[in-house]
């Protein structure tokens, strides 16, 4: 039996932003927004990428489908190296690899009917006539839960589920095998989420999607994904199946996500602790030597001002970047967070009776 290929493999990818140059030109500040990662996503397969806002996670997915150009790096798209593609090539590849973006208010043109938004990426590709691209837009809206008269409207006509709707479709219109989901139901209410993530889940089924699927919430990460990948300050610090990382984390900073998430249960949210990090996440202009996690971590030890962790990956495929958690396999899941809740406490115990 052969194993499937990897339908997007990354490696080593790294991408910076100058905020400062000198007289000169010369970059003397950058911020390190990705910083040597490395990650595959299997066909029909999810990945998720959870973190707070500014760990590089959208970055990252802008990086790999070229949308902005890494600093270096190897990015494989089945079997076409992207970084090594002409623009025309590049083009051609794009009907194959698409994004459903973050704000659907602000990513549809408040011009344009939802028959020329729609039709626009294959129009762009220029593969098919005006009367085949109108069958299939035509063809895509009832599978976005659209109706057929939808095609002659503007999008200030639509709820904002609706939009995202327009959006989905118009992602899909090309029939590609990788989408990208840049924090697609971060701006809808509960309901509207709910929808939007269970059509998504029926389109992936239907046809065969790949999703590179970047959220802050790693219960919607967890619900939507095969595998996670948790970020911070550019850097993934654990990577493994959905199930381990939602439930069996073994790195502190997965951990805090996990106290952070809403429970289902009210109840149960105002009975649980919260883990409290640390002062504020450091700049990305200046990461700290070590581990980046060290000064906001309640675990951290003398070795993570010092020496920056590798990324280290058991046999089945759960890899974790901590010092603390690699010597001490026993530190997993509520064991792990039980133990940071203690030492916080015992922290704030110390500072009152000071």
């Amino acid at each position: 039996m052969t194993e499937t290929m990897p339908l997007l493999t990354v490696r080593n990818l790294n991408k910076t932003f100058p905020v400062r140059r000198s007289a000169l030109g010369r970059a003397t500040e950058v911020v390190h927004a990705v910083n040597d990662v490395s990650l595959e996503i299997e066909p029909g397969s999810t990945l998720g990428i959870v973190g707070e806002s500014g760990s590089g996670k959208s970055t990252l997915g802008r990086v790999c489908l070229r949308m902005i150009e890494a600093d270096d790096g190897e990015i494989r798209f089945a079997d076409a190296n992207l970084r090594q593609l002409s623009a025309a090539q590049l083009r051609s590849t794009r009907a194959h690899m698409t994004t459903i973006f973050q704000d659907p208010y602000s990513a549809l043109d408040p011009r344009w009917t939802v028959g020329q938004i729609i039709e626009e990426p294959l129009r762009i590709n220029g593969s098919h006539s005006r009367a085949e691209r109108r069958t299939i837009v035509a063809d895509i809206l009832p599978r976005v839960g659209l109706s057929a008269d939808a095609v002659h409207r503007i999008p200030r006509s639509f709820s904002g589920g609706q939009r995202q709707r327009i959006v989905i479709a118009r992602a899909l219109v090309t029939r590609p095998r990788l989408v990208f989901c840049d924090e697609p139901v971060s701006s809808l209410d509960v309901s509207t989420r709910a929808q939007v993530l269970g059509l998504l889940r029926e389109l992936q089924s239907e046809f065969q999607l790949a999703y590179l699927f970047v959220s802050h919430d790693l219960g919607v990460v967890e619900r939507m994904s095969d595998r996670i990948a948790v970020m911070y300050l550019g850097s993934i610090v654990e990577i493994g199946a959905a199930e381990t990382v939602a439930q069996r984390y073994r790195h502190p900073y997965t951990a805090a996500l996990v106290s952070a998430s809403p429970a289902a249960d009210p109840v149960a949210q105002r009975a649980r602790h919260r883990i409290v990090l640390n002062g504020d996440p450091p700049s990305p202009i200046d990461i700290p030597k070590g581990c980046p996690f060290h000064p906001r971590c309640a675990l951290a030890i003398a070795r993570c001002a010092t020496d920056k962790p590798e990324l280290v990956m058991t046999p089945n495929g759960h890899g974790v970047a901590c010092h603390v958690t690699n010597a001490d396999r026993t530190l997993t899941g509520t064991t792990l967070f039980d133990s940071m809740v203690e030492r916080r406490l015992s922290f704030a115990a110390e500072r009152t009776t000071s």
